[in-house]
């Protein structure tokens, strides 16, 4: 008798839920003390390759924010990235008290793996004060409910791509993206360098503002790098491309929940050298200004 005749069906794998999704990125983003001032990072449960660089961000405001004092809240975040992160293996966080002053307090973390810096960033903090306000408008776009889901528009893909990365690009993600300005990444057209993107997490993470915080720094990394690319009709799948976050700063304007929908609207006003800027602005449903983000990566074509 044919042994496959009794082989087992494997069980399709049930897709989490966006409550389960949202659950573990709250648990990715904390981390663990093990001394003073210096924490660990959880690794990405299923994670492969290179860490992304919204993690280790988030991971490391998170170590700075447990240095300060309850009444002062991130401000602003310089990070500057200096080698791959590894999944393989845990991200230590080591945090430096630069200074606290009357209003103001700095901290410095490195992010390190096998003994080795993969990450220096700086945060500064701020006690809450009242003071001159002004802010650009949201841009008019359509909203997020008329628009698909990046996994959606990706689900189109089928066929055209091989199924590894097919399935990377429709997995089941904590952060929902739904594009205003449909763009194909296999053979994108060339195009002005902007882009808006209506995003928020699936599922409930709570009510710490802290929490939130590192959240939008986690996905304020995501669709900035692509938009100096636009202009060329590149993208990061592109053959011979090579392409990777240099550095990476995010002002916080305002407290923000990132459970409910957030426009992402980014520009680019130059690229040269193998290199190019882009910058971000993100506001509520409401249309205030909740944070501005800025970033150089490299867009190198390899000969």
């Amino acid at each position: 008798m044919d042994g496959a005749e009794h082989a087992e069906t494997p069980k399709k794998r049930r897709r989490p839920t966006p409550q389960e999704l949202a659950t573990g990125l709250v648990h990715l983003l904390d981390v663990e003390e093990l001394d003073v001032d210096l924490y660990r990072g959880a690794r990405n449960p299923g994670g492969k390759g290179r860490v992304f660089g919204g993690q280790v961000i988030a991971q490391a405001l998170q170590a700075a924010v447990r240095s300060v004092e309850a009444d002062r809240v991130a401000h602003s975040l310089h990070a500057y990235f200096m080698r791959p992160g590894d999944e393989d293996f845990p991200i230590i966080y080591r945090v430096e008290r630069d200074y606290d002053g009357g209003s103001f307090s700095n901290r410095r973390v490195i992010a390190m793996q096998r003994g080795k810096p993969i990450l220096n960033m700086t945060c500064s903090f701020h006690r809450h004060e009242k003071g001159l306000e002004h802010q650009f408008e949201m841009p008019k776009v359509v909203g997020p409910e008329e628009l698909r889901t990046e996994a959606e528009i990706f689900a189109g893909l089928k066929g055209q791509i091989d199924d590894r990365l097919y399935k990377f690009l429709t997995r089941a993600r904590p952060l929902e993206l739904r594009p205003v300005e449909v763009w194909n990444p296999i053979d994108p057209d060339p195009r002005d360098p902007v882009r808006n993107i209506w995003f928020r997490v699936g599922g409930d993470i709570g009510d710490d503002k802290l929490m939130h915080r590192a959240v939008l720094a986690f996905a304020s990394d995501m669709a900035l790098l692509s938009t100096c690319m636009q202009p060329h009709g590149v993208s990061w799948m592109t053959r011979k491309m090579q392409s990777a976050s240099l550095d990476h700063a995010v002002w916080f304007h305002d407290d923000v929940r990132m459970d409910e929908w957030l426009l992402y609207s980014t520009d680019s006003p130059w690229s040269g050298g193998g290199r190019g800027y882009n910058r971000g602005s993100i506001f509520n449903r409401e249309g205030k200004l909740v944070a501005s983000t800025a970033q150089e990566g490299l867009i190198r074509v390899k000969d």
